[in-house]
């Protein structure tokens, strides 16, 4: 059974750990409250005090990485390890950013991309589509799925972080 990864933006920047950014003091990780809901899985209450950023991604390593490193930077990261669950936290948190992978099992990007597009309650979220595969066919599926912005892995942090906050700043 895999956990939803959410955690709060530190309240103080602390330095980086010597291992790369590592976790600020005072990280706290934000275990599911009641495991049950869509796989097992249900979200943690989360304090909007900075921007939420969804991450749905099946791999666990790559929603860690950003996870770690959006929340070092000061943003809410919620975790979601596939579409479906996704979906759910999507209409639940409604987060300021959702960065979506294409690749996963059961329930692709673009269709959930398509489907959050189509719904009243998160039609205005914007997406960015993160994945391994760099053809312009898939890109333009999901620039027409209603992804705002297309990424192909590897990205750096640093370059998913400034798509983020260049979202961020464009919303009304």
């Amino acid at each position: 059974m895999e956990q939803i990864l959410v955690s709060a933006a530190p309240r103080r920047r602390e330095e980086p750990s010597r291992r790369g950014f590592g976790k600020p003091r005072g990280h706290r990780f934000h275990p599911p409250a009641d495991p049950g809901l869509a796989g097992d899985v249900q979200p943690a209450r989360h304090r909007r005090r900075s921007a939420l950023v969804l991450i749905v991604d099946d791999a666990a390593p790559t929603r860690e990485l950003y996870a770690e490193y959006l929340t070092f930077r000061g943003l809410g990261v919620v975790g979601a390890p596939d579409a479906e669950t996704g979906l759910v936290l999507a209409r639940t948190l409604r987060p300021d950013v959702i960065v979506m992978d294409l690749a996963m099992p059961r329930l692709n990007g673009i269709v959930a991309t398509q489907r959050l597009k189509h719904d009243s309650r998160t039609r205005r979220i914007p997406v960015i589509v993160l994945t391994g595969y760099a053809f312009h066919a898939i890109e333009q599926g999901a620039l027409e799925a209603g992804a705002e912005v297309f990424l192909t892995k590897p990205c750096l942090p640093e370059d998913l972080e400034l798509k983020i906050r260049g979202l961020l700043g464009t919303r009304a």
